[in-house]
């Protein structure tokens, strides 16, 4: 690919322990934690905007899901853009984008617009997602890497797991219309650091045309999909066409991707087997996290009784665990290999999941809420980094941005299938969210589903990841070590 005017192709590597090692870990952070951040706090305020609203059920679901939609339907789409025109470049306009999405949604006056703004903050989200992660891979030195996402991961985390806590308190206090305004500010901040301090990267290698037939068959295969499965009791020949057609339009774009020139998805990424199985693990765990997230906190206000601030708070022993250790464990995942902990994170997770059986009207939050949090945010931790870096380290480091985006198009497809299907496999009617021991029952029966999941996620990663073999590369890998590759771009010369 032609480096744009006074562009060189080859970036020296930064350190994580100098000033702007610091400044690019915090404008990632910044950025995904903005994406990760409103998933969870909106869950928070579901129940307010369903009264203030007027909705049912499945308008909640669209809420959640249409912002789901975009973003995992267009996720590609922000990797291979920023591969090929800069990650810095396409993370701000994905900032930026963002920003007047929640915007939008802020001044909503029903729940059409809110649900169209939803659609356009995953655009946002799509533009931003992958190039945080692609940033820290293309210019942080290759010793720091793993630290480097280690600590990513673990702040981010923090910022989904803090969303529950002060999306309540901005429902309880001036109104879930907060929830999405507080991201204006957050965009303010992140756009100048990135930049100031981030250097511009790109995968050298990227040209040709851009795949617009994949990214659109993509996005029409999940869209018609969710709303077969939200729409699934009415039972009408349009959801059984919607479904057909999702499933047909699912097949096209394989096809087109394995017979285009320059695919979105390019069909040889798979062929590193590391990298597929870290992608069907987190196509199992991240349903289960999107269907319990989903859930939990209508479960706490509905069911327990708790206030939407309470529900919120509740949820804060795993911001703590994943402050505390994510870093550390993506470093044991360095040094033991990614295979035991892609399998007992799972497995501790299921077990969380388990444990909010427990959780029923006017349950105490010691007793019962927060045993099944604690071994839910373990489970977390032991997953989250060394997925994520797995992941990464599975291809060439110029594909970081192609990586990045598929995985993490497979955790939001996940999740957007789950919170489509959780209410239609449990038996959660339009109405259940308006008396608790309707949904009290249902939930029981949506965690069993998840629990499975998790299952099936930890038998998998047992059966089909391995480890990296001595001197920290995977035995499939084709480069001399794609964790070890020199990064892409320098910065300008007036950013040095």
């Amino acid at each position: 690919m032609t480096a744009f005017p006074g562009e060189p192709v080859s970036t020296p590597a930064v350190r994580l322990d100098t000033a702007q090692g610091r400044w690019i870990v915090l404008t990632t952070v910044l950025g995904s934690s903005m994406a990760l951040l409103d998933s969870t706090v909106v869950n928070v305020a579901l129940p307010r905007i369903g009264r203030d609203l007027g909705a049912d059920l499945a308008v909640l679901q669209w809420t959640v899901n249409a912002y789901l939609l975009t973003l995992a339907g267009l996720i590609l789409v922000g990797g291979a853009l920023g591969d090929r025109f800069g990650r810095r470049r396409i993370f701000v306009l994905g900032v930026v984008w963002f920003a007047v999405g929640s915007l939008l949604c802020g001044i909503a006056p029903n729940a059409g617009v809110l649900v169209a703004a939803r659609a356009l903050q995953g655009i946002g989200g799509a533009l931003l997602t992958p190039g945080s992660l692609a940033l820290i891979q293309g210019s942080i030195h290759p010793d720091d890497r793993a630290r480097a996402v280690g600590l990513w991961s673990g702040l981010g985390g923090v910022g989904a797991a803090v969303g529950p806590f002060l999306g309540g308190w901005l429902v309880d206090g001036p109104g879930w219309r907060w929830v999405f305004l507080l991201n204006v500010p957050v965009a303010a901040l992140c756009v100048p650091v990135a930049l100031r301090h981030v250097p511009e990267s790109r995968d050298p290698q990227a040209h040709g045309r851009f795949d617009v037939a994949g990214a659109v068959l993509g996005a029409a295969a999940l869209a018609l999909l969710t709303y077969a499965l939200i729409e699934a009791r009415s039972g009408t020949a349009l959801v059984t066409g919607a479904a057909v057609g999702g499933v047909l339009l699912g097949a096209a774009f394989v096809y087109v991707e394995r017979h285009r020139a320059d695919p979105m998805m390019p069909p040889d990424v798979f062929a590193s087997r590391q990298f597929t199985a870290v992608n069907l693990v987190t196509l199992c765990v991240y349903a289960a996290f999107g269907g319990f997230f989903f859930l939990v906190v209508l479960q706490l206000q509905v069911v327990a009784g708790y206030s939407a601030l309470g529900a919120g708070a509740a949820l804060l022993p795993t911001t703590a665990l994943m402050l505390l250790l994510s870093a550390r464990s993506g470093e044991l995942g360095e040094r033991i290999g990614p295979r035991v902990p892609l399998t007992v994170g799972p497995l501790l997770c299921a077990a969380g999941m388990l444990l909010m059986l427990r959780v029923g009207p006017g349950a105490p939050y010691v007793r019962d809420v927060l045993p099944a949090l604690v071994v839910m945010g373990m489970g977390m931790v032991a997953l989250v980094a060394p997925l994520t870096a797995t992941v990464l380290s599975s291809v060439d480091a110029g594909r970081a941005g192609l990586a990045s985006g598929i995985n993490n198009a497979a955790a939001r497809a996940a999740g957007l299938l789950a919170v489509a299907a959780l209410p239609l496999l449990s038996g959660m009617g339009p109405d259940a969210y308006l008396s608790a021991d309707r949904f009290d029952a249902a939930f029981g029966r949506a965690m069993l589903w998840c629990a499975g999941a998790l299952v099936v996620g930890a038998a998998l990663a047992w059966a089909t990841v391995r480890s990296p073999a001595p001197g920290g590369c995977h035995p499939e890998c084709r480069t001399h070590c794609a964790m070890a590759a020199p990064p892409l771009e320098p910065p300008r010369e007036a950013e040095r």
